[in-house]
């Protein structure tokens, strides 16, 4: 069966101000959409047609024969998560057991800031900061291109896109800026929470 583009959680302007309904009318109708067609094509015929997404990545994961079915699995697969780390709503403290595993593995919700900051900032070229779970212990890290928390053993419970399709519309070249804006506005702690409980 063929991949589908999964819906977005809320309507391409619920973002706005702080990410516009023309940014996501490209990010997710154009970008994200494309990796949805790329592998269904890359996939048809092959052995890993019919496999779930999670599946087709960490089969294929590492392996040199089959980069372009692991950059466009993992795509589409990083971008539903990334629309669903944001929300309408979101931004700010974080509240329930996240926010005691924050203070319990990074001293204080500042010091997680801090760490997330660094690596959506540092993360040079394309690519993603990621909140993890790594042995039960929180985690920031960042990966580039279409790399992924699960190719690593790790569980994903948050990540922020820094590939410049993701905020140049909006903030140009002010990375840090949009960072910031995630984090005070966007950032949905309560699908932190469901990730962590699962």
């Amino acid at each position: 069966m063929a991949f589908e583009l999964p819906p977005l959680p809320y309507e391409q302007d619920a973002l706005e101000p702080h990410i516009t309904a023309h940014t996501l009318s490209f990010h997710y109708g154009k970008h994200h959409n494309s990796y949805v067609t790329n592998l269904n094509n890359l996939l048809e015929g092959s052995d890993l047609a019919g496999q779930t997404l999670e599946e087709v990545i960490i089969k294929v994961a590492g392996d040199a024969d089959k980069v372009g079915i692991f950059n466009n699995a993992a795509q589409i697969w990083n971008h539903s998560f990334y629309w669903q780390s944001m929300s309408p709503n979101g931004g700010g403290m974080p509240t329930g057991a996240i926010a005691a595993k924050i203070d319990e593995d990074f001293g204080s919700y500042e010091n997680f800031v801090k760490e997330f900051t660094a690596a959506a900032t540092t993360q040079f070229g394309s690519g993603w900061a990621w909140l993890v779970l790594d042995n039960g212990k929180l985690k920031v890290t960042k990966t580039g291109n279409a790399d992924l928390p699960m190719a690593h053993g790790q569980k994903a419970l948050l990540t922020i896109d820094v590939w410049e399709h993701a905020y140049y519309l909006d903030f140009q070249n002010l990375r840090p800026k949009y960072i910031e804006t995630f984090l005070t506005h966007l950032v949905n702690w309560d699908f932190a929470n469901e990730n962590l409980g699962q």
